[in-house]
């Protein structure tokens, strides 16, 4: 098998994230404690629908603030919502050696808030990529067979000739059901193994 594209998830793979660091920073501001928010969030269903690109960034806080009974403004709580980055776990030097010799494409469930912080924060590893497919924009989240199809087009050839790597192990599925070879991500020396048990290069 030939590989013409790599596509890497975003949160969890390329940078790692932890959604208890907004919490507890969020309980300061509203009568809830961090583990109850997720808990009231879950059944309005409202992050989803902001990462499918349903809600705009303002409405959403609106919304959020809402349910929560936040008492915080749009760039405080924009501020807290996108502190749950933390370190990037691949190395740019991969990113860069890959992109040299296939196409690059980054495949995100993801909002707008969350992208303008991580465009800015993680630009080095970002600017790597050739094509970034994220869920508000092309309005379909993973699993949908949308989101992969879509990121297929961008790379620019066959489900086949491309190599995916998730940490949710639905989302693997999910490509594979349309004929990406895709593996769940464990760490960047995993993925080294798998990216090399394939033939695909990056070091020089």
């Amino acid at each position: 098998m030939t590989y013409r594209a790599i596509i890497f998830d975003l949160g969890k793979v390329l940078v790692h994230f932890d959604f208890r660091r907004g919490y507890d920073r969020l309980q300061v501001h509203c009568p809830y404690p961090a583990a109850e928010i997720p808990k009231r969030l879950a059944p309005t269903g409202l992050v989803e629908r902001f990462e499918t690109g349903l809600v705009e960034p303002r409405d959403f806080v609106q919304q959020f603030s809402r349910v929560l009974d936040l008492d915080i403004g749009y760039e405080s709580f924009c501020d807290i919502w996108s502190c749950i980055f933390t370190d990037p776990l691949i190395p740019e030097r991969m990113l860069e050696g890959l992109a040299a010799r296939y196409r690059l494409v980054l495949l995100s469930n993801t909002n707008a808030i969350h992208f303008e912080m991580l465009r800015r924060a993680y630009l080095p590893l970002l600017r790597h990529f050739h094509e970034l497919v994220l869920s508000y924009e092309v309005k379909a989240m993973k699993p949908a067979p949308a989101i992969f199809h879509e990121a297929v087009r961008r790379a620019g050839c066959r489900p086949e000739e491309c190599f995916y790597t998730d940490d949710i192990a639905a989302y693997v599925e999910g490509a594979r059901a349309i004929g990406i070879d895709a593996v769940q991500f464990h760490s960047a020396e995993q993925i080294a193994s798998e990216l090399r048990a394939r033939g695909i290069e990056w070091e020089a």
